[in-house]
């Protein structure tokens, strides 16, 4: 998914800067593609929260059998790629809005204002 989305990214500014680019096809094919994405996204904070309760419910087990340490390491083990993974994700999407802005120059002032800021 991450080389999906690096590439993409690429894919679609390449063709932007083409001078015969319809902009408006290029804006509307992201669009869907962001669709795409958001909802993957969408299933992996729903995951991602799943193995967090999983792994808090399996440490409060550990008080009843100490077995359950062995679990609660192995899903604190899934957690972390887990985590790591949706925050990509969130970025991506993020920055695809940006790109979306900058294909379709609808980016307002405020816009331009936290773009600017997160660039410092």
């Amino acid at each position: 998914m991450k080389q999906e989305i690096k590439e993409y990214r690429s894919y679609i500014l390449k063709k932007a800067e083409q001078p015969d680019a319809d902009k408006n096809e290029l804006a509307q094919q992201l669009l869907i593609r962001i669709g795409f994405y958001q909802h993957e996204r969408l299933i992996h904070l729903i995951v991602t929260i799943g193995f967090a309760l999983m792994f808090l419910i399996s440490l409060l087990l550990t008080k009843i059998n100490i077995s359950f340490l062995a679990l609660s390491a192995l899903l604190l083990c899934l957690l972390i790629p887990y985590i790591g993974h949706y925050y990509y994700l969130e970025n991506s999407v993020q920055d695809l809005y940006t790109v979306y802005y900058r294909i379709t120059d609808t980016q307002t002032d405020f816009e331009r204002e936290l773009q600017a800021k997160r660039k410092k």
